[in-house]
């Protein structure tokens, strides 16, 4: 009877077995914990779209924002930065409550795209914007929370229709998009376009005019490039612009270059004169000058030396004939005769 163990005893030692079981598992528990990585996966925001295409659409609007600052700097006569900040994808409704109320939120048509495609401009940006328009400055105080009067909505009109052409151009080696605004919104949470736990994709700009900081989103229904995903790749991007150049192109681009206009320069001499003659110059006074009659004149065209020719007459007209190109350490020479004869005729 001496091996038999009493109650406390039998407790006591089925404790420390399940005391030691217990560490034992926690330890083997926190070892896997550290060798494996758990990604948490929302099942309300699932990837539609592929990392290439989101890659193509982030190479493409790059481009569209320095055109579109370019663009936006001319129209406002001030330096204007825009930069792409981020191109995500997330559900409608997570993109509509993350917006202002008022806003300016603009349903574009984009054929032949299904859908619309949402444009919005956010009012910290657009009212300096509009002030600068109307001849203010960018450093007025903070706008106040209202929505767009008629005369704004006429004025913001010219933003949007610079942003939806200069989306034209960068769109247009994967699409030909025809775009334009149907409506404009104040109240964003008041429009559903698509569902709600509908993909879209947002791409964000930031635009800086002055000290002054906003947001411009443009916002694209999954559902409206679902059928033309495949043309987004980046492949097919990057092929586009290392095309070589067809024989109809060289064409076009000589036709547009040829009817260009540019400004002819005929410079007859150069010299010196006291402020006094020149005050004191009368019709019919003559200047005389150092330069040889013998030596060609130098013809720029928009401020650059590029030829040399000698003066005359073409069917009653003053005329300039060309000799050849404007050559370093290189002039040359015209028979004196001709030259003297041509210049005193004209």
């Amino acid at each position: 009877m001496g091996d038999v163990l009493s109650q406390d005893e039998v407790e006591n030692l089925l404790g420390s077995l399940d005391t030691d079981s217990d560490s034992s598992a926690g330890a083997d528990l926190g070892s896997f914990r550290s060798r494996e990585k758990v990604t948490v996966y929302d099942f309300k925001r699932p990837e539609r779209v592929g990392k290439e295409q989101m890659r193509a659409l982030q190479t493409m609007h790059e481009g569209f924002g320095r055109n579109f600052g370019a663009g936006l700097s001319a129209m406002l006569r001030t330096i204007v930065e825009v930069k792409l900040t981020s191109v995500d994808q997330l559900t409608y409704s997570e993109f509509v409550f993350s917006l202002e109320n008022p806003t300016c939120f603009n349903l574009v048509n984009a054929s032949p795209l299904e859908g619309q495609l949402i444009l919005d401009i956010n009012p910290s940006i657009l009212f300096p914007i509009i002030d600068r328009m109307l001849g203010g400055s960018t450093t007025g105080p903070p706008p106040s929370r209202r929505p767009l009067t008629e005369i704004e909505l006429r004025l913001v009109s010219r933003i949007t229709s610079l942003f939806l052409n200069e989306m034209h151009h960068a769109w247009e080696n994967v699409l030909d998009l025809k775009l334009e605004v149907d409506r404009v919104e104040s109240n964003p949470q008041l429009v559903q376009i698509i569902p709600a736990n509908e993909v879209v994709v947002l791409i964000s700009f930031e635009l800086t005019v002055g000290e002054t900081r906003g947001m411009v989103n443009l916002c694209i229904p999954f559902n409206s490039i679902e059928r033309i995903s495949h043309k987004l790749t980046s492949n097919s991007w990057i092929s586009y612009s290392k095309r070589p150049p067809t024989a109809e192109s060289i064409q076009q681009m000589s036709d547009h270059i040829a009817d260009a206009p540019v400004g002819m320069v005929v410079e007859l001499a150069k010299t010196t004169i006291t402020m006094a003659d020149l005050i004191g110059l009368r019709v019919g006074d003559l200047i005389a000058t150092e330069k040889d009659i013998q030596e060609p004149l130098v013809i720029s065209i928009e401020g650059q030396e590029k030829f040399y020719g000698k003066p005359g007459q073409h069917k009653g007209r003053k005329a300039i004939e060309i000799l050849g190109p404007v050559v370093e350490h290189h002039m040359p020479t015209a028979e004196p005769e001709e030259v003297v004869a041509q210049a005193n005729t004209a």
